[in-house]
Formats: structure tokens, sequence, C-alpha cells
């Protein structure tokens, strides 16, 4: 089967064939029916991701597929079913073997394309939110990097959640993706952020996957008990944080990484990626895809993420 590996951190990731992998006890073989990228698997190429695997190994860390074949003591997911997981890695394949614990049921109503970009971007911004932030309705959250994969799933689950959205982006085409999702307010992030969010009435809650600059721009802006959710850092810089400001104003700078919660809260992670399917089964979420590529073209594809010229997901399908 093709495959698009690590041979190297060192190395381009390439197209290549490999085996057919066979599932272990407790997993499930799938054929892969499409693959969600993520800043993670960026990361994964250069050796520098926190969960990266030994090389070789294949990309992708989120899928859509349907079950092919049970391991040993499997009962469910069954054989046929639609699941939509994440599996660290294997995703940019044709085939691939995965827990069988971690699968979730694909709603019939959500396509391929959507059910694989949706888990990390959409589970993201729900259990950070929801469980992490406690966000309240008629406070005002502020999304940095809004119109990227999991920037755009917080405003939309932001005002889903009845939260008052400001949304930061750089650029006219960013920002208006930023508003068709339901953004109240929108920033462009080459303007004075501090002086735009404090104009507005300050941050209650401030969602921040690229830190540097916007961390600390959105940080002087932050009203008293604020919360910061520190998602990642994709500009590169990962913030210094004055801890005297945060005890005169009394904020809360909260780490968050989804994919923890796959150790030591699972439930907790598939209760709210189930709570995010049936919003979207409701309309209440609308998954914006920006580009859809073939397996072929993955390398481009991780280039669309690395040149920050997506907007909401990339994904890859293996035709």
């Amino acid at each position: 089967m093709r495959a698009f590996q690590v041979s190297t951190h060192d190395v381009a990731p390439w197209l290549t064939e490999i085996d057919v992998p066979k599932p272990n006890p407790g997993e499930v073989l799938l054929e892969i029916l499409a693959c969600g990228l993520n800043f993670a698997d960026l990361l994964m190429a250069k050796g520098s991701y926190q969960e990266t695997p030994p090389a070789p190994f294949t990309l992708g860390l989120e899928v859509c597929g349907r079950v092919l074949e049970q391991g040993e003591g499997v009962v469910f997911p069954p054989v046929g079913a639609r699941v939509a997981v994440v599996g660290g890695s294997g995703g940019l394949a044709e085939r691939g073997k995965f827990a069988a614990s971690a699968c979730s049921i694909v709603p019939d109503a959500m396509p391929d394309e959507v059910a694989a970009g949706f888990q990390i971007a959409y589970g993201t911004s729900h259990l950070a939110l929801t469980r992490r932030a406690q966000l309240r309705p008629g406070e005002r959250l502020v999304v940095l990097g809004a119109a990227g994969g999991v920037g755009l799933t917080a405003v939309e689950i932001g005002k889903a959640l009845g939260a008052e959205v400001v949304a930061v982006a750089r650029g006219p085409e960013k920002l208006a993706i930023a508003k068709e999702a339901g953004a109240d307010h929108l920033i462009d992030a080459g303007a004075d952020l501090t002086a735009e969010i404090k104009a507005l009435g300050g941050a209650d809650v401030v969602y921040d996957p690229v830190g540097g600059a916007a961390f600390d721009a959105a940080f002087r802006a932050c009203n008293r008990e604020a919360r910061i959710l520190s998602i990642g850092f994709a500009s590169g810089d990962v913030p210094k944080i004055p801890a005297n400001i945060l005890m005169v104003k009394n904020i809360t700078v909260i780490g968050f990484y989804w994919g923890g919660y796959m150790k030591f809260a699972p439930d907790a992670l598939l209760d709210s990626l189930s709570e995010a399917m049936d919003w979207y089964a409701d309309g209440r979420l609308r998954p914006h895809i920006s580009h859809v590529l073939p397996l072929e073209r993955a390398s481009e594809a991780l280039a669309l993420l690395a040149d920050r010229k997506a907007t909401g997901k990339v994904v890859v399908v293996p035709t």
C-alpha cells in the first residue's frame, strides 16, 4: 500500500510503498477514507513533537476510515463501520491500524472529509472552552489565529456557548471567514491588539494557539479574573508570563493539550467529542475545509499549513 512516511528527520517525508499492517489485539484495521492534517504533523516530520514515534513512521494524526478487520478481543467497532479516530500517526496511507477504544462512530450525515478534520480541531476547542476555561454566556472570548484550523472552531463553539466572540486574524479574507463562523467583532492581527481589545471592554477568556507577541498583547488586555487558554505556539515563540500581573489582576493561564486526555481522562475527551458531533448533526457547527488534496500531494498539503495559506482544515484523501 502507499504511505507518506518519515524515514529520518533530516529528510523530507515521501510517498512510498509499505506492507499493509496487521491489527494487534485491541486494534482495528481501517480503510482510510480521509486524513485531517494538523500543525503537529509538521513538528513530527522534524522530530520536535512531544509524542513523535520512532522513524520510520507514517504521518497523519487523525482519520476517518472504514473497519476492515478486527484484532483479537475487539467487539466494537464492528467490521464495516465508518469511524473517526486520532491515532497519533499512520493516517497518510491507504490502510492503517488503530486502537479500537479510541474510535468513534461517524454520523451518517457527516462526510468523510469533515469527520477526518473534525476531531482535533473541534475536540480541542470544545473541551478547552467547556472543561478548562468554563466559558460562560455573555463573557467576551478573544480568539487569536481565528481563521486557522483550531481558531475557527473556537469562534463557532464560543458562539454556541453564548459568548461575545472577538476574532483576531491577519487580512480581510481571513477575517471574513471568521465573521461567517459567527464572530461578533473582527481585529486585524497587524493592529494594536491591546488597544483594540480594551476598546471592546477587555477579554474575559483568551483562546491562544499562536503565542509570541499576540499572547503578550492579549494578556495586557485581560480583565480581572480572566482566563487564558494556551493551546499552542504557531508563531514559534513560547511566551514568558509576568507573574506579578497574574497576581495583581487575578488572571489564570491554563495549559491545554487535547491529546493528553487520551491517557488520563479518555471518557471526558470522548464525551466532549460526542457532544460536538451532536452539535454538527443539529446544524450548530459548520466545519470549514479550505483544501482537499490527494495522497500524492501530501507534501503540498503540509506546505499549506507551514506557510499559513490554509483557512480551516486541510484534508488528504488516498485517491
